[in-house]
């Protein structure tokens, strides 16, 4: 096929009924980028037999390299479908879960999905993640059985085998969207019920049985599930170039076998069979023991070719196939070595994978036009507001989704998923055009010129030589200088000007984009009530605009048509369609709303499967290359969806990446792309948690403790404390954990106690920070008087919270603790809480924003002088939140409760010499009596005593950033600490979900290495019809570094893992841990050094910090002994 023309793409973009935005997904090593491979080679754009060879869409080197995909590329192809013609924009995606931010950022931009399943492997776990990721973007998939061949070729199946094994397929594909379909029907069910207690004011009856489903039977899941009688279902081999639908076959054998095209429809995928004596399609092929039509019609052909081709070479036989189908094949490739190119000739013909797939897509998978209203209001929501709740002129945008016009008065609408980044001399405007043919002769007259003046210019030179000899040297030094000057001049621009040029990654949702059209940059914290509010009505974006917060406005200096490795630049590009936008660098960092209206929401952020935890400090090799590492990280951050760039508070330059292959693809950018300079790169940065835990009821040697040991190891702990030089007199630890600190100027005294939360609502915590961050926000405002319209989904965000809370804190211990929450850490929305425990302090709740901070307002008088001090309080625990003692890392799942705060406005009088002496209490006491009259000195006696006193309890309560403030922050951040160090310490390490295929001969190899990194096998199961296990661990994220290339080189590359961040899990050794019972002292000897992974871990960390860590050197060093000695 002819390649299509830019005019010819143009004209079809115009057209949005016959757009499909669709974008390939599947697992690692499935066939994407082959598939996508033979549909780019259906347009021409590369050579048939070179598709799956070339993979086209990987345009990196790494990515050749690897033979994985790293990056989403996007391609536009024309199909032309009966008499109608189709654009696909085309969107291939990586398989790698390091790089699943970047199928998040396909996945927003598509309306269809082509879900590509390996038929030998089946669902894999980036299957499921990626089906689940098509859900929550409302996109509807079609499902591509790829690699069929390897169940001839490979596994050896028979047809009959083939079809069971296939069979099986579906239905783990089905089994994953009937769960996510499922889980969303009860969702809304039990939405409904709780809208429907709420209006009727009842609460349900707690003895009500529910039927779950009741609600499942009501839903229509007709269009959910893939079924080749459906047409949604396309079987395939990318690499052999053949694929079909049960549609093509139907239409094969209807006119030969007298029987309608739709009845064999129906009956090609099932249990039916032909009855050859009755010329009948019947029912109950596996009862009889007799061949499925799908068997018997499609599947023995294709084992029966395969079996002529490759197997036997059989050259008659493949004559006689070749002549049956009725296809062409050129004689090389009938003498050809390989039969797998003879094979490929033949398919490509017969059954070409690109025509089945791209007739689904063009039959099954939505245009813009059909957007759905569900997906429109989702995309919409501002934060946690629902879509009523947002302005009129933002709920009008609806329609212009809807119907996806390009009309000049429709409001024009962009999303932007990402920026990437690309050569500057790749870019369209730089890229060299063939001349015309009056160019041409242009260009040949400027060189006759050239050559003739330069002809003149040599002869005149060559007569002022003769006559001039004593001049010789002069003219050709001054032409050297001027050259050398000239090429200066050249040179330094070009050093200046950036060699990669950012590029948005975009699709037109609503209106046309024009090039150098000017339009509103909206954040992801755009509030359009707000916007509207303060922009004059009819405000254009080229109009000079008021400041609004997170409102900016650019210009599209430049519009791209994507075509893989090549970008061709555009005029105009109408709704519906995906597109490249230059000129957006200083604008958007990675993702925005683009809009010509300010009444329009920005879109909701993307969802993204994979967390950023690897993180790596950086630093130039040359010191004054640091400027370039800078601007190179800045350009990597803006580059990549999923990595995040920080400078800590040591000052190191930091790099967070979602795995160890994503961190390899970072640092080869930024030493060959952006920075261009030598880097060094620390170790992998690992992060850690501190907690405590219930105290144990069994020693190391499983043994019962008595209470007693458990207090005596308290005691010890204090009087360890105490040796270390700490202040006794002012901090005090009970048998009980509760530590009780003075501040060094006796005026405050706070008694903290620290609690381990349940596991529960730790998780709970940390998925729930963004609306705890909310919360924070409003009550500040609260305190700050100002009057904050919270939306009701906020409102309703924060109640969930509380009401999740107070059903997991039940107990004795727990009583009435949501209501006494005082704040939550560390940055003031962490997994850790400070409670108020101090019966004599009513402070108003966290919870006000609901309505229930009533009782605040009774005890505003009593605590007045109090609450000048609340927030030193909770500094003082968010510091201790912040970096706990074991190794300076932040808390997870610890409750301080403050069970008592003391605080004095001044001593007594006849205190008063004491106090003078104490040098702290002094200092504070001369700052707070600083700007009165010096006067008032020691001369005044008694008297002046009592003035300064009655001045110091005047200023104290208000001076809010003084001497007493800073010490009772830092009173508060150890007796903190000193409560964490009395109970149960332990480190939390952060822990990978890892999945493993691997061959029955591998499985022992793989436990080995499992092992050997402390990793713990959840689940391990045998894929049916395969010798595959897929084993299910968990592995510290410590461990995990170089653990994929041990693998694959432990398993020959029979086991490949894919590593997912999953959750913080409590290490059980104690890092402090010494021997003290007699039974400790037998089995693990005086010394107990045998290793002690939690303290490897926190030693580790305290080394990178800088910290102090307790090890010897030298242990029974003894004189050495020479050589002479010995002999």
């Amino acid at each position: 096929m002819r390649r299509t023309s830019l005019e010819k793409v143009v004209l079809l973009q115009k057209n949005p009924a016959n757009i499909r935005n669709l974008c390939i997904l599947a697992h690692v090593d499935h066939g994407k980028t082959t598939l996508a491979d033979c549909l780019v080679a259906s347009n021409g754009i590369i050579s048939s037999r070179l598709a799956g060879k070339l993979r086209y869409l990987d345009s990196r080197e790494d990515e050749q390299i690897r033979g994985i995909t790293m990056k989403s590329s996007a391609i536009s192809l024309h199909y032309g479908h009966g008499d109608q013609e189709y654009l696909l924009n085309l969107i291939d995606s990586p398989g790698h879960v390091d790089f699943s931010s970047e199928v998040s950022t396909a996945v927003r931009l598509c309306d269809g999905a082509i879900v590509v399943v390996d038929a030998v492997e089946g669902v894999c776990p980036q299957t499921q993640a990626v089906l689940r990721q098509a859900w929550l973007e409302n996109i509807r998939p079609v499902l591509v059985i790829n690699k069929i061949d390897r169940l001839i070729v490979e596994l050896k199946l028979s047809s009959q085998e083939a079809y069971a094994h296939l069979k099986k397929i579906l239905e783990q594909v089905n089994a994953v969207m009937g769960s996510l379909f499922t889980s969303k029907v009860l969702e809304e069910r039990a939405e409904k019920e709780e809208e429907k207690e709420e209006k009727d004011g009842e609460p349900s009856i707690g003895g009500q049985v529910y039927d779950w489903s009741a609600g499942l039977e009501e839903v229509d899941d007709s269009h959910l599930y893939f079924s080749p009688d459906q047409g949604n279902v396309v079987f395939a081999s990318a690499i052999d170039g053949w694929g079909f639908s049960i549609q093509q076959f139907a239409s094969i054998y209807s006119p030969r076998m007298g029987i309608k095209t739709a009845v064999l429809l129906k009956t090609l995928w099932g249990d039916f069979y032909l009855n050859t004596k009755a010329k009948k399609i019947m029912k109950g092929a596996q009862v009889k023991g007799k061949k499925t039509l799908f068997v018997q019609l499609v599947l023995d052909n294709i084992w029966s070719l395969y079996d002529a081709v490759v197997t036997r070479r059989d050259k008659e036989k493949v004559e006689k196939v070749v002549t049956s189908l009725g296809v062409k094949v050129m004689a090389r490739d009938l003498r050809h070595s390989d039969p797998k190119v003879l094979l490929s000739a033949i398919c490509s013909q017969w059954l070409p994978v690109s025509q089945a797939v791209l007739s689904m897509v063009c039959e099954k998978l939505p245009s813009p036009l059909d957007i759905t209203a569900e997906r429109v209001e989702k995309l919409m929501k501002v934060g946690a507001r629902q879509f009523d709740s947002l302005p009129k002129d933002t709920q009008e945008l609806k329609t212009a989704f809807l119907q996806c016009s390009s009309e000049e008065d429709a409001p024009l609408i962009i999303f932007v998923s990402k920026m990437f980044a690309v050569e500057t001399k790749a870019l369209p405007q730089h890229r060299q055009r063939p001349l015309t043919q009056e160019e041409i002769c242009e260009r040949r007259e400027l060189a006759r010129q050239r050559h003739a003046d330069r002809m003149a210019a040599d002869q005149t030179a060559a007569q002022s030589q003769s006559e001039s000899p004593s001049q010789d040297g002069q003219p050709a030094a001054l032409c050297t200088a001027k050259m050398e000057s000239l090429t200066l001049r050249e040179s330094r621009p070009e050093e200046e000007e950036p060699t990669e040029t950012f590029v948005a990654f975009a699709r037109v949702y609503s209106g046309k984009v024009k090039k150098g059209q000017k339009v509103f940059v909206l954040g992801p914290k755009y509030d359009p009530a707000r916007g509207l509010s303060t922009l004059p009505e009819g405000c254009r974006a080229a109009d000079v605009v008021p400041e609004v917060p997170h409102l900016s406005c650019c210009s599209t200096e430049n519009l791209y048509l994507l075509m893989g490795r090549e970008l061709e630049e555009l005029e105009d590009v109408p709704a519906g369609n995906v597109l490249g936008i230059g000129g957006l660098e200083d604008c958007v960092l990675k993702s925005a709303t683009l809009s010509s209206a300010p009444a329009c929401p920005p879109f909701t952020p993307l969802n993204f499967e994979a967390t950023p935890i690897v993180r790596v400090a950086i630093e130039p090799t040359h010191p004054s290359d640091m400027p370039k590492l800078v601007r190179g990280m800045r350009l990597l951050n803006q580059a990549d969806p999923c990595a995040e760039v920080l400078i800590q508070e040591t000052g190191e330059h930091v790099l967070v990446t979602a795995g160890e292959v994503h961190l390899q693809r970072c640092l080869d950018d930024l030493r060959d792309r952006f920075a261009k300079v030598e880097i060094s790169v620390s170790k992998p940065i690992i992060p850690f948690r501190e907690t405590v835990i219930r105290p144990p009821k069994l020693d190391m040697v499983n043994e019962e403790l008595g209470r007693q040991h458990k207090v005596a190891i308290i005691h010890q702990q204090v009087k360890d404390e105490a040796s270390q030089g700490r202040s006794s007199d002012t901090l005090h630890v009970d048998a009980g954990g509760l530590v009780t600190i003075t501040t060094p100027n006796r005026l405050a005294t706070v008694c903290v106690r620290a609690v381990p939360l349940p596991e529960e609502v730790t998780r709970l915590l940390e998925s729930s920070a963004e609306v705890i961050r909310t919360l924070e926000q409003v009550n500040m405002s609260l305190r700050e008087g100002k009057n904050l319209d919270i939306s009701l989904g906020t409102v309703e965000a924060i109640g969930g919270l509380k009401a999740q809370l107070e059903s997991l804190l039940l107990g004795r211990k727990w009583r009435n603790a949501v209501e006494r929450i005082w704040a939550f850490g560390p940055r003031r929305c962490g997994p850790n809480i400070l409670l108020n425990g101090d019966e004599a302090y009513r402070r108003p709740s966290v919870w006000q924003c609901l309505g229930r901070g009533d009782a605040a307002g009774e005890a505003a008088g009593q605590t007045a002088a109090l609450r000048d001090f609340d927030n030193s309080i909770i500094s003082g625990f968010q510091l201790a939140a912040l970096s706990g003692p074991m190794c300076e890392e932040p808390l997870m799942g610890v409750c301080f409760s403050v069970e008592r705060w003391d605080m004095q406005s001044a001593a007594p009088p006849q205190h008063q010499d004491s106090l003078e002496e104490d040098s702290p209490s002094r200092e504070a006491s001369d700052s707070r009596v600083e700007g009165s009259s010096a006067t008032g000195s020691r001369e005044e006696g008694a008297e002046g005593g009592r003035n300064q006193a009655g001045r110091r309890q005047e200023a104290g309560p208000a001076d809010c950033y003084g001497p007493v403030s800073g010490q009772l922050i830092a009173a508060m951040k150890e007796a903190c600490r000193h409560a964490f160090q009395a109970q149960p310490q332990r480190l939390m390490a952060a822990m990978y979900t890892c999945d493993i295929m691997a061959t029955a001969e591998v499985l022992g190899r793989v436990y080995g290495v499992l092992g050997k990194r402390e990793g713990r096998v959840l689940h391990e199961e045998m894929k049916e019809g395969t010798d595959m296990f897929i084993i299910q661990a968990v592995l510290p994220v410590a461990e995990s570094f170089g653990f994929a290339d041990e693998i694959r080189k432990r398993t020959s590359g029979l086991a490949s893992p894919q590593l997912v961040f999953s959750h913080w899990e409590v290490i059980g050794s104690d890092p402090n841990w010494v021997p003290t019972t007699e039974e400790e002292y037998l089995h693990f000897g005086e010394k107990a050094d045998s290793a002690n992974q939690a303290l490897k871990y926190m030693n580790a960390v305290r080394r990178r910090k800088g910290l102090y860590v307790e090890e010897k050197i030298v242990e029974h060093g003894e004189k050495q002994r020479t050589l002479s000695k010995n002999k």
